[in-house]
């Protein structure tokens, strides 16, 4: 085991042996962006401030986080598509498909600094992301539902990608709340969340208090809440086109973590160059008073003005 793996161990076990009992979590105050994002609503106006043209192959982009300087961008590279089965096939409904993981280190002026490779063999599809100080939190999953995935922490001042452990389903998101020190993570179609321990310990299984949207990323707020962005696609009318002419419904939640309940939740019906929902892939949020700033990057690299990574500002 090398130094810097054992230092990320030995990081894991100090932060376990905190404890982590929801009794025992402690109270500490709601921050900014929690109280912007629990008054939101349909009515709230969004003005967008810049869209910042990404200039390198991004693929599909999945996750986001945003700092000072930096975006983290993580995205899956379809290299053969999977297609479904006339009939499941040892549980799956559809072939693994083969591609590539990505986690893009980007400067704010849109250079692409790093690329860091994620994954293994039919373990390929990277998640939304999440950022506890120096760690960022990668699920990377096969890209098919019901399958297995493994939970990844990426050092951000080496960019050493460490597997954290394995768990047997499709995790498409993931946030680190450090209210009970536990990492909580969304399946396939976000219809279940689990939480586990940091070396993978199962601690709970829930169903997603949200029915409408499918979650395409979160990112934890303080304190002992998380927002989570996502699409839903529902037929058009049938002289609109039916089934075949989808359209895209975009929102946002704000959940609850330890009561496991929706505090908000609100639609984001603003539309990209390639024309999808603001939500559909990776989005984060941050305050600034009671004014919400959003990054949001819907589009895949291959479409009609490639990634852009969209920044809207909450409030008149």
């Amino acid at each position: 085991m090398n130094r810097m793996i054992a230092g990320a161990v030995a990081l894991a076990a100090a932060l376990l042996s905190v404890g982590g009992s929801a009794a025992a979590a402690p109270k500490t105050r709601d921050s900014a962006t929690v109280k912007a994002l629990a008054v939101v609503d349909r009515n709230t106006t969004w003005t967008q401030l810049s869209a910042l043209k990404l200039n390198f192959p991004t693929y599909h982009p999945e996750g986001l986080v945003v700092t000072r300087d930096r975006f983290y961008l993580s995205s899956t590279q379809i290299i053969e598509p999977t297609v479904k089965y006339p009939v499941p096939v040892d549980g799956y409904d559809r072939t693994p498909g083969k591609g590539i993981g990505h986690l893009f280190v980007i400067d704010r002026s849109g250079k692409l600094l790093k690329d860091v490779i994620l994954g293994h063999d039919i373990v390929y599809h990277p998640g939304g992301i999440d950022r506890t100080g120096d760690f960022l939190w990668v699920p990377v999953a096969q890209y098919r539902p019901g399958s297995t995935a493994e939970i990844d922490r990426v050092d951000l001042r080496t960019f050493t990608v460490t597997r954290m452990f394995t768990v047997n389903d499709h995790i498409g998101g993931i946030v680190y709340d450090p209210t009970r020190e536990r990492l909580v993570g969304n399946n396939w179609g976000s219809r279940t969340f689990y939480e586990w321990s940091l070396n993978g310990r199962p601690l709970a299984t829930w169903r997603n208090p949200e029915n409408l949207l499918d979650f395409q990323d979160c990112q934890y707020v303080e304190s002992g809440k998380m927002a989570c962005g996502g699409i839903t696609g529902f037929p058009q009318t049938p002289a609109a086109g039916g089934a075949a002419a989808t359209y895209e419904l975009g929102g946002v939640a704000l959940i609850d973590l330890h009561r496991r309940t929706i505090i908000n939740e609100f639609p984001f019906q603003r539309w990209s160059a390639a024309g999808h929902v603001m939500t559909r892939n990776p989005l984060k949020f941050e305050a600034d008073g009671s004014a919400l700033t959003m990054w949001a990057a819907p589009d895949n690299g291959e479409e009609t003005a490639g990634t852009q990574i969209y920044q809207f500002r909450s409030g008149s």
